[in-house]
């Protein structure tokens, strides 16, 4: 089978999971999110965790010019921007991504600039994190589709 077990592969996705929930990257959202997803729509969580992304990239990128501009000063559509962001990383269960959007929002209610590029960095550093789990995990997960549906005929003796 070319070395595509579905069991193994279901054994190596439950393991990304659990390191993903123990880190605390994760949280019971992202459950409940899966528990949406059946033959009907076998791709739910992966289609929406990629529009999570792309709306994540855009809030990114505003959140990043806003703070360059030497003459910012509009602390209060950064914090429209970090809301949308922590609205969307809820509703995931990206949990950790959710929290430095909190500590993010408490800095620029502060309007401390400073607190705000740091936070930023570590928005980046954590979100990069979760996207990359992410694919694996969904990497994973076609693996055992694919694996799962590769069926090889018995040979049968007459």
């Amino acid at each position: 089978m070319l070395g595509l077990d579905p069991d193994r592969l279901w054994v190596d996705m439950n393991r990304l999971l659990a390191l993903l929930f123990h880190q605390g990257v994760l949280d019971e959202q992202f459950l409940q999110l899966q528990q949406l997803q059946d033959e009907s729509s076998p791709n739910f969580v992966s289609e929406v965790v990629n529009i999570y992304f792309y709306e994540s990239e855009k809030l990114l990128r505003n959140l990043r010019a806003l703070l360059m501009d030497k003459e910012f000063s509009d602390y209060k559509k950064m914090g429209i921007h970090l809301n949308q962001f922590m609205g969307s990383s809820s509703s995931v269960g990206a949990k950790r991504v959710r929290n430095v959007c909190v500590a993010f929002r408490a800095a620029s209610e502060q309007n401390n600039r400073a607190g705000c590029l740091r936070a930023l960095e570590l928005l980046e550093h954590e979100y990069c994190y979760l996207k990359n789990k992410m694919h694996e995990l969904f990497h994973i997960q076609q693996q055992r589709v694919l694996a799962a549906g590769v069926r090889y005929p018995i040979a049968q003796n007459n």
